[in-house]
């Protein structure tokens, strides 16, 4: 090993340091202080209730766990939103679980708690994965209920989706552990069974205080929605339990008896480690973004035997295509080579751009994993499309469509995986956002933009220093300097994956040794929902 892969290896690791402080920092929620007030009620917190629910010694995959990251800080914060959200386990069942924060502003909803929440039941709705909703909210965080009520993708949203859950046969559960206020209540109760925790749990549309205000009427909690109430007058919930444990423990209950479902049928055989080391992957990625080197090797440190068949290994060289397994999961690779390397008509090729060859190459690939029904995974480290006269009459941007055609209309899921750069339409093409893979991380050395910090920043000033010129401003080499570093700041913030993953473009940010959990998880996730749409691309122009 050479002293690169060593600083490479050192430059990793500390971004592995900083990812793990980061999240052990939101995972304290709203403090040690909150956390005694919940337990002095009897309660659990929500890592708790959903550690005592899980089967023991069974993975869990936490969504979104930096949604809100550094974001509301004039509100005090939102650590992962307010809602614990993931992928894990319960008799045995793969399934979504969310649960309210309680520690967090009493689990009160802020703009991304909604988003975040509305992300699991995407996820659910997608791979027919059933949900347990562990419910304790005030509502509504009423400062910024502007930015949370009235939208398509608001609040009201999520009782749509648990209505369409419902009649597509998505099995949700909810247990009411704490409050559950106003139109928060109708998440549980359009919930297949609702069941609620006597003493902490409590369900109305309106709490005393807007009872008092509206009608005159006084009334206290329990009386108005507590377990008594809803369970043996109005019948809104079907059972109570005396604590939190004895309320998962039913719902396990519950789970232990769901019938099967068919399959989508992706094929697995016998997971085998990759041959290489894993842990080679922090010496391997170039601490230096801009510097090339060879994705194939990465890949072999993630997939089992470390075993890929190349498609069209020669043409397109941009761009691996690749059939391997992944926990024993059969998956189609596409991934960005940052080799500067050949085209077949001997012109050199910059690492990390998508050339016409490479772009019609990944699409008749995609073509193929659909034939074949094999899930589609995307690593990204790409600047972009290739510019130029040459590129732009060599057809270029209908290359890049026919790619953009392919995986947007792709019927087997796909899972996006951002290792480095992620930037302009490489993004879409390799299957960003905005194209529904089934899961999307990056890893701690991930970016997303529009284009890389130097570029933009460059653009930036020039933007700026000929509007201030077409006013008749001088800018001096010193008020330039000064803005470049302005502009540089502020932009590179933005390029932080953890700016990425607090507003949710990806799922998360992961340590690169956990993404074959993660892509394993999700198939097993996507297994779960047949595939019943038609593969067609539309028209592409060849």
């Amino acid at each position: 090993m050479d002293i690169s892969f060593n600083k490479n290896e050192d430059i990793n690791k500390q971004l592995l340091y900083q990812l793990e402080k980061k999240l052990h920092q939101v995972q304290e929620g709203g403090g040690s202080k909150r956390v005694e007030r919940e337990h002095k009620k009897g309660k659990l917190t929500a890592r708790e209730r959903i550690d005592y629910l899980r089967d023991p010694d069974t993975e869990f995959l936490e969504i979104a766990a930096l949604a809100g990251f550094e974001m509301y800080e004039e509100e005090g914060g939102c650590p992962s939103g307010g809602v614990i959200v993931g992928i894990g386990y319960v008799s045995g069942r793969q399934c979504m679980i969310v649960a309210n924060d309680a520690t967090v502003k009493s689990g009160a909803w802020f703009p991304i708690t909604g988003k975040k929440n509305l992300r699991a039941q995407e996820i659910a709705m997608e791979n027919q994965l059933p949900v347990i909703y562990l419910v304790d909210s005030a509502g509504i965080y009423l400062p910024l209920q502007s930015e949370i009520f009235a939208d398509k993708e608001h609040f009201g949203r999520m009782f749509r989706n648990n209505a369409q859950m419902s009649a597509m046969g998505i099995v949700q559960v909810s247990v009411i552990m704490g409050s559950c206020v106003a139109g928060g209540a109708y998440l549980p109760i359009m919930s297949d069974e609702a069941m609620i925790v006597e003493g902490t749990g409590s369900i109305f549309l309106a709490g005393p205080f807007l009872v008092k205000a509206s009608i005159g009427e006084t009334v206290d909690a329990e009386t108005l929605g507590g377990a008594t109430s809803q369970c043996e007058i109005s019948g809104v919930t079907d059972n109570k339990y005396p604590n939190d444990q004895a309320a998962l423990d039913e719902v396990r209950n519950i789970f232990s008896k769901l019938g099967d479902k068919p399959k989508a049928g992706f094929n697995r055989a016998t997971p085998t480690a990759p041959a290489l080391d894993p842990k080679n992957i922090y010496g391997i990625l170039p601490s230096d973004r801009v510097k090339p080197y060879d994705m194939l090797e990465l890949l072999k440190h993630l997939v089992d035997d470390s075993a890929l068949d190349l498609y069209k290994e020669k043409y397109g060289q941009t761009l691996i295509c690749a059939r391997a397994r992944i926990d024993g999961w059969a998956v189609g690779i596409v991934a960005n080579q940052r080799l500067v390397v050949k085209s077949k008509k001997g012109e050199m090729q910059m690492g990390g751009v998508i050339y016409s060859d490479s772009a019609d190459k990944a699409a008749r690939f995609i073509m193929l994993c659909n034939q074949q029904q094999i899930p589609l995974v995307f690593v990204h480290d790409v600047s972009g499309f290739m510019v130029g006269s040459r590129s732009e009459q060599g057809g270029i941007i209908k290359d890049g469509a026919k790619m953009v055609s392919a995986m947007a209309n792709s019927v087997v899921p796909k899972f996006t995986i951002v290792v480095g750069n992620s930037y302009g339409a490489g993004n879409y093409a390799m299957c960003g956002r905005a194209y529904d893979p089934r899961l999307m991380f990056g890893w701690p050395s991930a970016q997303i933009a529009v284009m890389s910090g130097k570029s933009a920043a460059n653009t930036l000033l020039q933007i700026q220093v000929a509007s201030r010129k077409s006013k008749g401003q001088e800018v001096s080499p010193e008020e330039e300097k000064n803005l470049l570093d302005e502009i540089t700041s502020r932009y590179e913030k933005e390029l932080s994956p953890y700016y990425a993953a607090a507003r949710l473009w990806v799922d998360g940010i992961i340590d690169p040794l956990d993404t074959r959990k993660v892509i394993s998880m999700g198939i097993e996730a996507a297994n779960h929902a047949p595939i019943e749409k038609r593969y067609n691309v539309g028209v592409i122009q060849t």
